[in-house]
C-alpha cells in the first residue's frame, strides 16, 4: 500500500509531538522552576498591562485615570481612518518598510555568502568584526555622523562630488534623497550584525555535499547556488517572518535622527506621529487607537507569512 506526502507530513509532526512531550517530561524539574520567571516576566509585565490598550476606546485623560475616563467605543478609529494624515503617515511606513525589505533584508545574506568564500580566517574575522561594529553605537551616533558625512558645506560626500564638477546635493532636506539616505544607513547599521546569523547557519552544512558537487565538477556559484542557499533556507524564512512582524512597525530612533521638518513629507511615519501627537500633544487615545491598529496588521502579516512559509514545506515559528 502507497504512502502519500500527507501521511509523510502527519507523521512527522506526530514524532515531533511525542518528542516533545517526553522532553518536557524529562525536564520537568528545571521547567518548574522557570515557572516563577514565567508569572512574573511575561504576565505581569506583558500580558496585564495590555489593559490599557483599552485607552484606545476612551476619551482617557491623565487627571481622570483610566477607569475614571468616559468609554466613547470606536470614536478615535473612526478620526484616525478618516485623518488626512494617516494616509500620509501609513502610506510612509509601508514604503520604507518594503524599500528596506528589498534592499536592506538581503543585504546580510549577500554578505554572509562573500564572507564564506574568504580563505583567510583571521582576515575574515577582522572584516566581519569591521563590519558589525556600528551595530553597537547609538543612532544618535550614526546620525551625527551621516549628517556630517553629507552636508553641503563641509560633507566629505559633497566635496567628491563637487570635485566632479557637479553641483552640492542637500541629501537630508530633498524629499527624493532622503529614503535613499534612510535605507544605506540601515544597511550600513544593521547588515554586519545579520551575517552572524547566516554565517552561523552556514557553519552548520554538511562538508562532504560540498565535496560532492566539486567531484561533479561545480564551481564556486553553482556550489553556492545548490548548496548554501539551500541549506540557510529555513533561516531566511524565520528571519522573514519576524520582518513581515515589524513591518509596519518601522524603527523609531533611525527616523527620528534623521527626520527634519522639510522632508516630513516622505519621513513621518507610524512610531514618529505616535511620539509627536500621542506624547508631545498628549493625545494619549487617539495615538493608542493607532497603535492597537498597528499592531493588529503586524500580527495578521505574521499569521500569513508563516501560514505561507510552512505550506511550502519549511519550518516556521510556531
Amino acid at each position: 500500500m502507497s504512502v502519500t506526502t500527507t501521511q509523510i507530513v502527519g507523521l512527522s509532526r506526530e514524532r515531533r509531538r511525542a518528542k516533545l512531550r517526553q522532553d518536557l517530561y524529562r525536564d520537568r524539574y528545571l521547567y518548574a522552576m522557570m515557572l516563577p520567571v514565567f508569572i512574573g516576566f511575561f504576565v505581569l509585565f506583558r500580558y496585564v498591562p495590555m489593559y490599557g490598550v483599552t485607552i484606545a476606546f476612551r476619551n482617557y485623560r491623565i487627571i481622570d485615570g483610566m477607569f475614571g475616563s468616559p468609554w466613547v467605543g470606536t470614536r478615535h478609529f473612526e478620526r484616525l481612518f478618516r485623518s488626512p494624515e494617516f494616509v500620509l503617515i501609513l502610506r510612509n511606513t509601508l514604503l520604507l518598510n518594503l524599500y528596506q525589505l528589498i534592499f536592506q533584508f538581503p543585504a546580510p545574506i549577500i554578505l554572509a555568502l562573500l564572507l564564506n568564500e574568504v580563505p583567510k580566517p583571521g582576515f575574515k574575522r577582522t572584516l566581519q568584526s569591521v563590519m558589525y561594529v556600528p551595530y553597537f553605537l547609538s543612532w544618535a551616533v550614526l546620525g551625527g555622523i551621516i549628517i556630517s558625512l553629507l552636508s553641503p558645506s563641509t560633507g566629505i560626500v559633497n566635496a567628491i562630488i563637487q570635485s566632479l564638477g557637479f553641483e552640492p546635493i542637500f541629501f537630508m532636506m530633498s524629499t527624493r534623497w532622503w529614503p535613499v539616505v534612510f535605507i544605506v544607513s540601515g544597511i550600513w547599521n544593521s547588515a554586519g550584525w545579520g551575517t552572524i546569523i547566516y554565517l552561523a547557519a552556514i557553519s552548520g552544512i554538511d562538508p562532504q555535499l560540498y565535496e560532492a558537487v566539486r567531484i561533479d565538477g561545480a564551481n564556486r556559484l553553482r556550489q553556492t547556488w545548490h548548496i548554501t542557499l539551500p541549506g540557510i533556507r529555513g533561516t531566511i524564512a524565520i528571519l522573514l517572518i519576524l520582518n513581515l512582524g515589524r513591518f509596519i512597525d518601522l524603527g523609531f530612533e533611525q527616523v527620528w535622527v534623521l527626520q527634519n521638518p522639510a522632508v516630513r513629507s516622505v519621513a513621518e511615519v507610524i512610531p514618529t506621529y505616535v511620539y509627536r501627537i500621542g506624547l508631545q500633544a498628549m493625545q494619549y487615545s487617539y495615538t493608542a487607537a493607532l497603535g492597537l491598529f498597528q499592531s493588529l496588521i503586524g500580527l495578521a502579516l505574521v499569521l500569513t507569512a508563516n501560514w505561507t512559509i510552512r505550506a511550502m514545506g519549511e519550518e516556521g515559528l510556531f
